[in-house]
This record gives structure tokens, C-alpha cells and sequence, in this order.
């Protein structure tokens, strides 16, 4: 038996180029990652006092965009899978925010609709992406410019699956 020698970064053979792309402050999945959690954190006291959570939040966006909606369509536009995202729906219809029922001409399919109360959490949620754009301290350009390319990144990315 002879022993294993341990490998560390003396016995690499990759170049200075190569160990420094393996950084992690090089890696676009960390930054992207890193600064999705803080903007998370940003929203959570704003959503707070709104009674919802980041997921939730996401969901009202949908709602507040189209009532009456597939849960399978949600899911679709949040990239979540309809199993994961159905205890979200049900607490948010425990909350009255919504409701939950079987499209007549389709039973498999369940359409999400608004309540009256989830109507009127919209005013005070609009101001959440306001009071959000001030404290990311970029203007509207900058953040519309921004969002563009991460959502054709996201598509680039789609395709590659």
C-alpha cells in the first residue's frame, strides 16, 4: 500500500490564468447569486408590512398583471414547478388572498383568482419597486438596461436545457 499524497495547489498544473478564473469573486453564477440573496433581504421588510413573502409577492405580480390564471401558467412564468409552488397558493388562499378552483371545461386544470383582499394589497405593493429602485441607487434606465440583459440571459440559458 502506498500512501496518497495530497493534492493542493503546489501540485496543479493549471496556469496562474486558469487558478485566477477559479476565483469566486470572478464567477458570474456568484454574483448573480450573492446579490439575488440582498435583494431578497431588501424586499423582506417592505413585503412584511404588506402580510406576504418574496414568493407570494411574486405570485400577486401575476395576479395583479392577469387574474385568473392556471397554477401550471404560474409556475411557468416564476420557473417553479406547480408541486413546489402549491403550498404557496394554498397559504396565500388560507390568508384570503386568493382563491383556488377547477376550470369547468378542463377538471386537471386549477385557476387561481384574486380575492377582494388580495385587490387591495395592490396600491401598497406598488410602492415596494419604488421605495427598491431608490435603495439599489440606480435610475430607471440603468435598471430597466439590467433586467434586459438578465432576462435574455435567462433565455440563452433556457435554450441550453
Amino acid at each position: 500500500m502506498t500512501a496518497k499524497t495530497p493534492i493542493n495547489a503546489q501540485s496543479t498544473t493549471l496556469s496562474a490564468e486558469r487558478k485566477q478564473a477559479l476565483q469566486l469573486d470572478k464567477q458570474l453564477c456568484f454574483a448573480m447569486y450573492s446579490t439575488s440573496l440582498l435583494m431578497t433581504k431588501m424586499y423582506k421588510p417592505m413585503l412584511e408590512a404588506l402580510g406576504l413573502t418574496y414568493p407570494q409577492y411574486l405570485v400577486m405580480l401575476i395576479l395583479w398583471e392577469k387574474d385568473g390564471v392556471a397554477l401550471k401558467d404560474i409556475g411557468e412564468q416564476l420557473h417553479i414547478d406547480s408541486g413546489a409552488l402549491t403550498p404557496v397558493i394554498k397559504r396565500m388562499e388560507v390568508m384570503g388572498l386568493l382563491t383556488r378552483r377547477r376550470m369547468p371545461e378542463n377538471e386537471r386544470t386549477l385557476e387561481i383568482c384574486l380575492t377582494a383582499a388580495g385587490w387591495a394589497l395592490q396600491p401598497a405593493a406598488s410602492d415596494v419597486n419604488q421605495r427598491l429602485g431608490i435603495q439599489c441607487g440606480m435610475a430607471e434606465p440603468e435598471i430597466t438596461a439590467l433586467r434586459q440583459q438578465l432576462t435574455a440571459l435567462r433565455s440563452r440559458l433556457q435554450q441550453q436545457l
